[in-house]
C-alpha cells in the first residue's frame, strides 16, 4: 500500500469520499488544509485574508515535503490548489476526483451546511471567477491524475468503492 494523494476542484467531495474510504479499508486518511489549520491555529478563511494566497501556497509546499518524507499507506485529501506542489508524484498515487463546475457548486448548495461550506471557500466568494479557476485548472488535474473518478451523481460511498477498486488495478 502506497500513499493515494486526492486532487480536484474545491468542493468536489475530497474530504468526504476520504472518510469513506477511511471506513472501507487499511487506509488512514488525513486532509492537508486541517494540517495547516492545526499548524496555524487559524482557519485558511483567515490565512487568506492576513496573509494572502501566496503565504499559503508556501504552507502547502511545507506540508508536501513533510507528507513525502514521512507519511506512508495514507491516503491523503488535498485542497484545491495543492496539485501545484513539485514533488505531488513523489507523495504518492494521485487520483482526480472530476466532476462538472456546475455540479460541484450545485452539491455544495444542497449540503445541510451549505452556507458555512461556501464561507470556508474563499476563491469561490466570486463564482464567475471561480469558474475561470476551474477552467484553468481542469487540464492541469487531468494531465497529473493516475486515475480519474468521475464523482457526479454518486454518493461518496460509491466514489470511495471505484477509487479502491482503481486503485488496487493501478499497484
Amino acid at each position: 500500500m502506497k500513499n493515494i494523494v486526492l486532487i480536484g476542484f474545491m468542493g468536489v467531495g475530497k474530504g468526504s469520499i476520504a472518510r469513506e474510504v477511511s471506513l472501507n479499508s487499511d487506509y488512514m486518511t488525513v486532509d492537508t488544509d486541517d494540517i495547516i489549520e492545526s499548524m496555524q491555529n487559524r482557519k485558511i478563511k483567515k490565512i487568506f485574508e492576513t496573509d494572502g494566497e501566496q503565504y499559503f501556497r508556501t504552507l502547502e509546499k511545507d506540508i508536501s515535503i513533510w507528507l513525502q518524507k514521512s507519511v506512508k499507506n495514507t491516503l491523503i485529501s488535498t485542497g484545491g490548489g495543492f496539485y501545484k506542489v513539485k514533488n505531488l508524484k513523489k507523495i504518492g498515487t494521485i487520483v482526480l476526483l472530476d466532476s462538472p463546475f456546475d455540479s460541484i457548486i450545485q452539491r455544495i448548495k444542497e449540503h445541510p451546511n451549505a452556507e458555512n461550506k461556501l464561507k470556508k471557500r474563499p476563491l469561490l466568494a466570486d463564482l464567475e471567477k471561480a469558474k475561470e479557476l476551474y477552467d484553468l485548472r481542469r487540464p492541469e488535474y487531468l494531465a497529473l491524475a493516475d486515475i480519474v473518478i468521475d464523482v457526479t451523481d454518486k454518493t461518496a460511498l460509491e466514489c470511495s468503492k471505484e477509487l479502491l477498486k482503481k486503485v488496487k488495478k493501478n499497484d
